[in-house]
């Protein structure tokens, strides 16, 4: 009795059947997200303005990669022929390069003072313990050196030396990728390198594909934003704060506009996603708004200062799931107007990477707060309220926008 037995040909092949199907529902998907009629067309344009944006942003890096490359490449060139010619510096050339190291090893360059004759270097001055045996390595490696001659002054603490007073700590020359900051030609090679593993990773299967995928996305994205891996996830309790700014002029007077922004109860008339929001003493308030995917997002705003007329700044509580805080200044124009100065720090969750991923779907506070400024600019140099607000103007404030606010209660919070 014989078995049949499916070559390894004819299993891949029946499984390709729900690939088409899927990326059908993935593209079905993304058309009714860009093509709703009711915020299809706002959504096109945030996409056309974000990729016009990220346009601009590859053409500057790229103009700094290349100039940052060629610069680079010369200085390796010139090592490489001086190396090669077995060229000795001349003692001034010498004790140049020596001084030009100081600034990444000792705290305090500017107290060492460095002599160079035919070749024979002397240093001294004051050094702390700490950094005098990175300082005499250094020197001894620097090309052309034949003898060193150490009278350096070694102090465990800075104590009341005039020449230790003050300074920033070294961490002496580091590996390019294990800086903060890479430079344009390191997040190069790297990108370059990610790219590689990832399209070496297609065409693998199993477990050595995925390992070869997740190393190639993690060093694309290090490259590409120039971040640490912890900030770029928000994980290691290490937060990425965002921080946004923006301004818009309204044609209403400054106490009308300062009166309507004091007012917590007007700010579902030109918030979207404000579900409620509500005092609960002089200070505080409680904010509920609907989040990614409608998922309600809470938390408790405290106003910290107030500046009658000129500026009101706010933070939320520990507990809120989009820790943030933010100031607002409002300032008279020559045509009697307001302009509107609003800063907003907040630290998204998933760090950085989840800052884009609710941008692509504009659901980041920077996209919400856009589209509520404009949504006020309209409504109190109109009268009229916005279509899209989560709700209409209260009692005696509706169609007066806000020209008769009953007392001054600073909750103020941007729709996050």
């Amino acid at each position: 009795m014989s078995t049949h037995r499916p070559s390894k040909h004819s299993t891949q092949h029946s499984g390709m059947p729900g690939r088409p199907w899927l990326a059908a529902a993935g593209i079905g998907a993304a058309l009714m997200y860009l093509f709703d009629p009711g915020a299809g067309r706002r959504r096109r344009a945030l996409l056309r303005d974000q990729w016009l944006h990220a346009r601009r942003l590859l053409r500057a890096a790229g103009r700094v990669t290349a100039h940052d490359l060629a610069g680079r490449s010369a200085g390796v060139i010139a090592h490489a022929s001086r190396w090669m010619r077995h060229d000795t510096p001349s003692d001034a050339a010498l004790a140049d390069r020596i001084r030009s190291r100081l600034g990444r090893i000792v705290s305090h360059p500017h107290s060492i003072r460095v002599s160079v004759h035919d070749g024979a270097v002397t240093v001294s001055g004051p050094v702390l313990a700490a950094e005098a045996r990175s300082l005499l390595a250094s020197i001894r490696g620097q090309a052309g050196v034949k003898s060193l001659d150490s009278r350096l002054e070694i102090h465990a603490e800075a104590g009341n030396v005039s020449g230790l007073q003050g300074g920033v700590t070294r961490v002496g020359r580091r590996f390019e990728l294990l800086q903060e900051n890479w430079s344009p030609t390191a997040r190069l090679l790297t990108g370059t390198a990610g790219l590689a593993l990832v399209a070496a990773a297609s065409r693998r299967h199993g477990p050595a594909g995925l390992v070869l995928g997740l190393l190639g996305g993690a060093l694309l994205l290090r490259a590409g934003s120039n971040r640490g891996l912890q900030s770029l996830f928000g994980f290691g309790g290490e937060e990425q704060e965002i921080e946004v700014h923006k301004s818009v002029r309204i044609q209403a007077p400054l106490r009308r506009v300062f009166d309507f922004w004091t007012n917590i109860r007007n700010f579902p008339s030109f918030m979207s996603r404000v579900r409620d929001v509500r005092e609960l003493d002089d200070s505080r308030s409680y904010w509920r708004v609907a989040g990614p995917a409608g998922m309600a997002v809470e938390w408790t705003a405290e106003v910290t200062k107030v500046v009658p007329d000129q500026l009101i700044e706010w933070h939320c509580d520990d507990g809120a799931a989009v820790k943030h805080w933010g100031r607002v200044r409002f300032e008279p124009d020559a045509a009697g107007g307001t302009r509107i100065q609003v800063e907003l720090h907040y630290s998204p969750p998933g760090g950085m990477v989840g800052h884009w991923v609710a941008g692509l779907f504009g659901v980041d506070p920077k996209s919400a707060l856009d589209a509520d400024l404009m949504r006020m600019k309209a409504l109190l140099e109109t009268g009229n309220p916005p279509h899209d607000a989560a709700r209409p103007l209260p009692g005696p404030d509706r169609g007066a926008a806000g020209t008769a606010s009953s007392g001054h209660n600073p909750q103020a919070g941007p729709d996050s």
